[in-house]
């Protein structure tokens, strides 16, 4: 499988549009393509950048000429989640039509969208890429080749990561900071290139508060990363039972 991650932005997305004119994001949470009606149904994550932003892009998607349907789910403070019906846009049709498909959410900000698709072969990636450059603007951020194995490997292992996302979904951005803060300036090294009293001149505070923090982000993340551990012992103990067993005679 040729996997292509891409920032696109095409001229008949209606999400999009309203990304133009307000402060709002969308993160695809399910989307279902209805082929006979040629309709994508999504239910999307829609965050504003304040209460009266996602107020104003949500009234803007539901105004929008392309939109076919639309359903308010939830919504709290500055996030909502939305059931919404689009027609099939020129990217839409071009990716399947060189036998594409769509591999994981997309994001919607700033007036551009992160694609992540799929094909068989490079050919087929190939012809999809040029037949859209010529309705659509994007930028191949990444094009992988995955094999078979790769690809069953992250299957068979969903749930492990969607644990490790959820441990760092968990973190404040207090916490968050701090540990990013402690990587990149070379705290877990040896000799350590970044000590607590630069993570707390760096955030202004004690080194007692960063070390709080620090100590909290690490407990939230560790334990994401031991609870996904049975999964891989599990994946290597034939290998280690078939190494260890007793020929036959």
């Amino acid at each position: 499988m040729i996997s292509v991650t891409m920032d696109m932005v095409q001229y008949d997305c209606p999400y999009i549009d309203v990304t133009d004119v307000a402060d709002v994001s969308f993160h695809t949470m399910h989307w279902d393509f209805n082929t006979a009606q040629q309709e994508l149904e999504t239910r999307i994550l829609v965050t504003g950048d304040d209460h009266g932003a996602l107020t104003n892009g949500l009234n803007e998607l539901q105004d929008h000429e392309r939109m076919l349907g639309f359903e308010l789910l939830s919504r709290r403070g500055d996030t909502a989640v939305i059931k919404s019906f689009i027609g099939q846009t020129n990217a839409m049709q071009t990716i399947r039509d060189h036998d594409g498909y769509i591999t994981g959410p997309f994001q919607i900000q700033d007036g551009s969208e992160l694609w992540n698709v799929g094909f068989d072969t490079g050919a087929d990636a190939d012809d999809a890429l040029a037949d859209l450059e010529v309705e659509n603007d994007f930028r191949v951020e990444a094009r992988n080749a995955t094999s078979f194995e790769d690809y069953l490997d992250v299957i068979q292992h969903l749930d492990a990561a969607k644990g490790l996302l959820d441990g760092c979904r968990e973190l404040s951005e207090t916490e968050r900071l701090t540990l990013q803060k402690a990587v990149d300036g070379g705290y877990f090294r040896t000799p350590r290139d970044a000590t607590l009293e630069t993570l707390a001149d760096a955030f202004d505070v004690s080194k007692t508060g960063a070390s709080k923090n620090l100590r909290r982000a690490e407990q939230k993340v560790l334990r994401r990363i031991v609870a996904a551990f049975p999964a891989l012992v599990e994946e290597d103990r034939p290998n280690r039972d078939e190494g260890n067993s007793v020929p036959e005679r």
